[in-house]
């Protein structure tokens, strides 16, 4: 498999949690695979319904995370609550993953996010780290 990235990019997350929550142009879906959504139960010791709705249109992902007043239920501040089992979806973001067919993929980024152009810049280190956890997770599905 191979995938492309976007070269001479800087990012550093600033903590903002604008990834938790809709804005005002952009409402946001925390999309959950469902083995995610049973690690966040058994996690939380919440039923998947208390945190989550199922949706359709979506596959491999079948829940939406729920909110409160538009911010991701588990955002505290601007803190995660389950931060080291929060979804792929949290753990890319600002950077999605597109299927381009075949074995060839493509990272891309919004540039919604205030941590673009700040800090280091990012190499293939660091989007085979975001790959690899990819390959992971879908390994699981």
């Amino acid at each position: 498999m191979r995938f492309e990235y976007p070269r001479h990019l800087r990012f550093r997350c600033l903590r903002c949690a604008l990834c938790c929550g809709d804005t005002e142009v952009r409402e946001r879906r925390i999309l959950l695979l469902e083995m995610e959504a049973r690690r966040i139960s058994e996690a939380t010791s919440m039923e998947i319904g208390e945190f989550a709705e199922r949706v359709e249109g979506s596959e491999p992902f079948l829940y939406r995370m729920r909110k409160r007043e538009g911010r991701c239920l588990f955002l505290r501040g601007n803190f995660c609550s389950i931060y080291e089992i929060r979804p792929i979806i949290c753990r890319f973001y600002p950077f999605q993953l597109e299927n381009l067919g075949g074995d060839r993929y493509r990272f891309s980024y919004t540039e919604e996010c205030p941590g673009i152009g700040e800090g280091p810049e990012l190499g293939r280190e660091f989007f085979e780290g975001l790959f690899e956890e990819f390959l992971k997770v879908m390994a699981t599905i």
